[in-house]
């Protein structure tokens, strides 16, 4: 896996050094997709509606922490008075809140994994249409992601970020409203 990594991270270099080898006067811009999807209205608003979800994932979670947690003090207390055998049965039944208050744990983040994943894979054909017309408008050759990590070196004066997201903007940036409850 090492290998084939390496060998494209060393094919996209080539590439990149090819293509500015090639004709001096061509053109590349940068984007970073990841400011693009944060720092956009439509982005700026998805993570307001994402954070209230996690908040809210939040508060649940502490509830639960709460009562088992008084359920493991009201354990401890009650050993000494216990049997064995009742005692055994209590630890079982905190056992089993316990199992599922991780249940739980482990499906809140599930479930705002896919929300966020929702989100970002509404935005990016939008944002990939904007990041187009501004590499034509701005007849550039390329356009890249400064997120791929085999880019080593780039021009700061061609980032596009800051364009994208006012285009983007200008455009509406109509994927953040959040799904109709029952839709998908």
């Amino acid at each position: 896996m090492k290998k084939h990594l390496t060998f494209i991270a060393i094919l996209a270099v080539a590439i990149v050094v090819a293509l500015a080898g090639i004709a001096s006067a061509q053109k590349i811009g940068f984007i970073n997709m990841r400011a693009i999807l944060h720092d956009s209205e439509a982005g700026k608003k998805a993570s307001v509606e994402f954070k209230k979800e996690v908040e809210k994932k939040k508060a649940d979670i502490a509830r639960k922490e709460e009562e088992l947690k008084k359920l493991k003090d009201d354990l401890e207390k009650q050993k000494s008075v216990l049997t064995p055998e009742a005692y055994r049965d209590k630890e079982t039944g905190y056992q089993a809140k316990f199992r599922d208050y991780q249940r739980m744990v482990q499906d809140a983040n599930e479930a705002l994994a896919q929300k966020e994943q929702v989100f970002t894979s509404k935005m990016i054909p939008e944002i990939l249409k904007v990041v187009e017309e501004v590499g034509k408008k701005g007849s550039y050759d390329a356009i890249l992601d400064l997120n791929n990590p085999v880019i080593v070196y780039h021009d700061k004066a061609d980032n596009l970020t800051k364009m994208i997201i006012e285009e983007y903007n200008k455009k509406g940036g109509k994927s953040a409203s959040a799904p109709a409850k029952g839709k998908k």
